[in-house]
């Protein structure tokens, strides 16, 4: 067992079930096992990206980071990465679920371009953490921590991006090398309480935060799941894949169907599961984007729906007589990014 699993070891014992919000505000660190990394050097590595995702990658900096949909021709999203930039090299971060085919199908299309991409998920451990605790803790490790959504600050110790927040504190992801890792993880287990990566995954669904894993891939154009509201589409860049179908999404007419928070009573909710309206219980009016235990020991869920059915009437979820979603306030506005 690596030092990292042996510091992580215990942390799936402390999850939404036996915790309380409050808690995570004093200070959590968790390991991001379901995320994969994907590195991209060459003269053409920018390029390359540039042309096959919905963000800008030429004009990329060093401080930054953001989110790309990896589209088939019909727009549909067989990905959403994270991306950032680090000396030369360009990091792409998706879920492990999706990495190795990914890699593959953009492999097919480098072509005569200098780009190699590579998988590094290896060699670094990807960490989530949150509250004061946290945020103190980083400090002792980074000269300056990025204080707007979506900012970067590499060093010695790796990199850290602020990402939303959620559970009313301060997000950051870690991305640093086992070895650096190792020869702090006392200070770790000393100052910052250790939780199982199920709580990130929950704060991602509060702040309004999707992720295409497997079962989801190719069920949504991007503006289905918000994903231009986050930052993840470009609708002034060049061409990519899907490109004519996400800009026809966008701009003919009003979108018809958005991603909303969700809380649901039930024993079990899965990605892809379908969710039934009143209006209509023949056919399902939209499918679960992630769901994780909330707190009371209920899900709290992404579902991409009809805004119409979410407005006017009850949803369930898997049959029309399912159990009943609750649906809560998003973080952001539903906005039209174009204007």
């Amino acid at each position: 067992m690596s030092t990292t699993q042996q510091l992580f070891e215990s942390a799936n014992h402390f999850n939404a079930s036996n915790m309380r919000p409050e808690q995570l505000a004093n200070g959590y660190i968790c390991q991001l096992q379901d995320q994969s990394l994907m590195q991209a050097n060459g003269d053409d590595a920018a390029s390359f990206l540039h042309n096959q995702l919905s963000n800008d990658l030429e004009h990329l900096n060093q401080t930054q980071a953001r989110y790309a949909a990896y589209c088939t021709p019909k727009g549909r999203m067989l990905a959403s990465f994270l991306y950032w930039k680090t000396d030369s090299n360009i990091v792409l971060q998706c879920s492990s679920s999706l990495q190795p085919a990914l890699q593959k199908r953009l492999q097919m299309f480098v072509m005569r371009s200098k780009v190699k991409l590579e998988d590094i998920s290896e060699q670094f451990a990807i960490l989530g953490l949150g509250g004061k605790a946290a945020e103190v803790f980083l400090l002792s490790q980074f000269t300056e921590l990025p204080s707007a959504i979506n900012d970067k600050v590499s060093g010695d110790m790796g990199s850290v991006i602020r990402v939303q927040d959620a559970f009313d504190s301060p997000r950051y992801q870690w991305v640093i090398s086992h070895e650096k890792l190792a020869a702090i993880s006392t200070q770790i287990s000393t100052e910052l309480q250790k939780v199982d990566a199920s709580i990130w995954r929950l704060g991602n669904i509060y702040a309004g935060l999707p992720q295409v894993v497997e079962q989801s891939k190719e069920k949504f154009v991007p503006q289905m799941i918000n994903f231009e509201l986050i930052g993840g589409v470009n609708f002034r860049k060049g061409c990519y894949p899907g490109q004519e179908i996400v800009a026809r999404s966008q701009y003919l007419g009003k979108l018809k169907r958005r991603m909303a928070i969700a809380l649901v009573r039930a024993e079990a909710v899965n990605v892809a599961m379908e969710v039934f309206s009143d209006n209509d219980p023949i056919q399902p009016c939209g499918m679960i984007v992630s769901a994780e235990r909330n707190f009371d020991n209920h899900f709290a869920c992404l579902v991409e729906i009809k805004l119409l059915d979410q407005e006017q009437g009850k949803v369930h979820l898997g049959l029309s007589d399912g159990p009943v979603l609750e649906f809560l306030p998003l973080p952001y506005a539903y906005l039209d990014v174009t204007e």
